[in-house]
């Protein structure tokens, strides 16, 4: 990873639709321009979990207006952190990138009540992270 530049971070679900949308939007908002976020799906849904927005917007996260993108091998060799959370086999990986699988119930199918414990789960997981990477960064 080059000391040049900030450090960059893709997370990873199936639907890029609910857990790899919270951990990026938190990502983003707790690290703010510190680290470069990402994520994508290996099979994107059309939109974002309505339950997943919801629980967003009750912790001042507005992730509304974000749309599932497809994972891209260009994705991840841009990447120096790859956060994989369900993807199973459909993640290609490359050397000299870290790799991370965070085990979360997912949220697809269900309602806001049993997408904030997974919400919570995911910031506990992310201001870990941002300690791990910013860190490892440092000259």
């Amino acid at each position: 990873m080059s000391e040049s530049r900030k450090p960059s971070v893709l997370f990873v679900c199936v639907h890029n639709a609910g857990r790899s949308q919270m951990a990026a939007a938190f990502l983003t908002h707790l690290a703010g321009d510190r680290i470069a976020v990402w994520s994508a799906g290996s099979a994107p849904a059309d939109t974002i979990n309505p339950a997943v927005v919801e629980a967003m917007a009750e912790v001042g996260i507005d992730i509304a207006a974000e749309t599932p993108k497809v994972l891209t091998s260009e994705a991840v060799q841009a990447s120096d952190v790859v956060i994989t959370m369900g993807c199973g086999d459909a993640c290609p990986v490359f050397p000299g990138k870290t790799y991370l699988d965070w085990k979360l119930d997912d949220p697809a199918g269900q309602g806001v009540a049993a997408v904030r414990p997974i919400r919570d789960d995911i910031r506990t997981r992310v201001q870990n992270l941002i300690n791990e990477v910013t860190q490892g960064h440092r000259a």
